[in-house]
């Protein structure tokens, strides 16, 4: 048996993770990401799959960021009808998502035609919502820590990676005629002191590693974000001012509700009230009830406890009508919602109203990619168009860091370290050129590994005659 793999994304850049297996017999993928970012990045969505989606026989997947699935509904619509492994978190995660993003891309669509700015005289959506419903009957979830298989050859366990709720290392290990190997697939790996997920598993034996490097290239910085969000909210109130903060759906906010109930149960910040104002985070808090057995929460599971997810200042906005009575709201409140770069969604018209008051701040609690509103408002320019009109920044702009989902260059570091034997060979993966340069070197330097940055559509064969 020969088993070879093909990068079809993740390679030399941090989006679009996919990489398919062949063990001559057997084709599977794991991860199945959108390429997002750049234009020249975001086409590859539209290339040709390498080969018939309909010979592709199982998917398996790390989490639930789009990043790793949110390209599944455009391969089930072009015929892939294979089993979808995943855990169960993720699963549930995947769906919420995966609606979403079928429904912006119906948008994006739409706008194009209406605004003539396609090169195609119709242009079409990706997928569509139906497209990502289609995805759904196709999941088989699966627990941590127990082994499964996907095919007499290969089987599959997952282990806790941290990064977000469901988020697994993948062990694969393939069973040759002679010999039997172990792949290693790191997917995202969080934080080793998250306060909500447990740390990514050490796994102590591979042949062949795929390991992250979104963060191979920098240190974080050693500060307490709590400490950092209070200052923020603190100097805010003493303005007797509204806070506002943008926050992705899926862990951020989760995360900064826990150190706002953590500070205002310390009496670090005064209790006000605090609007949760997405349906989509919504759902994903919810979530965290459903899989107690995934996170650290354990007083989730008690209705009748106040705990970061229900209690008596937190107030959940579904419907539009309970968001727009927050644009008059004033003094002493916050206001979480998506999305965290402020490029859409429902922040967009709480930052319409409430950026030209100087009383108010608004605190970015994640990275601000280049180009993007957050990244605008964070640089301190003074104006900046929301809904095509051109709105003061009169409110105070916050930044705090150290909330971040992903491992830095030290804890990737220690849990490479966690081998007991250095593989034979270590893919460095979803990273970007700079940061995948300077991990993959200081794996050769420090634990002598045989790292490989593999190129876009690169195929390597990884063992012959097993």
């Amino acid at each position: 048996m020969d088993v070879t793999v093909k990068f079809l994304g993740a390679a030399a850049t941090v989006t679009g993770s996919r990489y398919l297996l062949d063990i001559g017999e057997f084709e599977f993928l794991v991860d199945c990401g959108l390429f997002q970012g750049r234009k020249e990045l975001r086409r590859r969505n539209w290339d040709k799959f390498p080969m018939p989606p309909t010979d592709m026989e199982a998917i398996v997947l790390t989490h639930a960021h789009m990043d790793h699935i949110g390209y599944l509904p455009k391969l089930v619509k072009d015929g892939f009808s294979g089993p979808i492994y995943c855990t169960d978190p993720t699963a549930e995660l995947a769906k919420i998502l995966l609606l979403d993003s079928g429904k912006l891309q119906e948008e994006e669509a739409e706008y194009a035609r209406k605004k003539g700015f396609s090169s195609h005289d119709d242009p079409q959506p990706l997928y569509t919502v139906e497209d990502a419903e289609a995805v759904f009957p196709l999941f088989v979830p699966q627990n941590f820590k127990k082994p499964f298989s996907i095919h007499p050859s290969v089987e599959v366990t997952y282990y806790h990676a941290g990064h977000i709720l469901g988020a697994a290392i993948a062990k694969v290990v393939i069973k040759g005629d002679t010999q039997t190997k172990k792949l290693v697939f790191s997917g995202d790996l969080g934080r080793y002191h998250d306060p909500i997920l447990y740390p990514p598993t050490l796994i102590p034996e591979a042949d062949v590693v795929w390991i992250e490097s979104t963060y191979g290239d920098r240190v974080a910085a050693a500060i307490k974000p709590e400490e950092e969000l209070a200052r923020a909210i603190n100097d805010t109130f003493d303005r007797d001012g509204l806070v506002i903060i943008p926050a992705f759906a899926v862990g951020r906010t989760q995360l900064v509700m826990y150190y706002l109930y953590q500070l205002m149960k310390k009496g670090k910040i005064p209790s006000a009230p605090i609007y949760l104002d997405s349906p989509m985070a919504i759902n994903v808090s919810n979530l965290y009830k459903d899989f107690h057995q995934d996170h650290q929460l354990v007083a989730v599971l008690d209705d009748h406890v106040q705990h970061p997810f229900q209690h008596s200042q937190l107030h959940y906005y579904r419907k539009q009508e309970q968001s727009r009575t927050l644009n008059d709201l004033k003094g002493r409140a916050i206001i979480i919602s998506a999305s965290g770069m402020a490029t859409g969604g429902r922040v967009m018209h709480h930052l319409f109203h409430h950026l030209p008051n100087e009383k108010n701040g608004v605190v970015f609690v994640g990275y601000q990619a280049d180009g993007t509103r957050g990244r605008r408002l964070v640089n301190g320019e003074p104006m900046v168009s929301i809904y095509g009109q051109q709105v003061a920044v009169n409110a105070k702009i916050y930044s705090v860091e150290g909330l971040s989902a992903h491992a830095d260059q030290n804890e990737l570091m220690e849990w490479a370290e966690g081998f007991n034997e250095k593989p034979k060979l270590a893919f460095v993966v979803h990273g970007e050129e700079e940061s995948a340069g300077i991990l993959a070197q200081k794996l050769k330097n420090e634990l002598g590994w045989n790292t490989v940055i593999p190129n876009y559509l690169e195929s390597f064969v990884l063992f012959t005659g097993i």
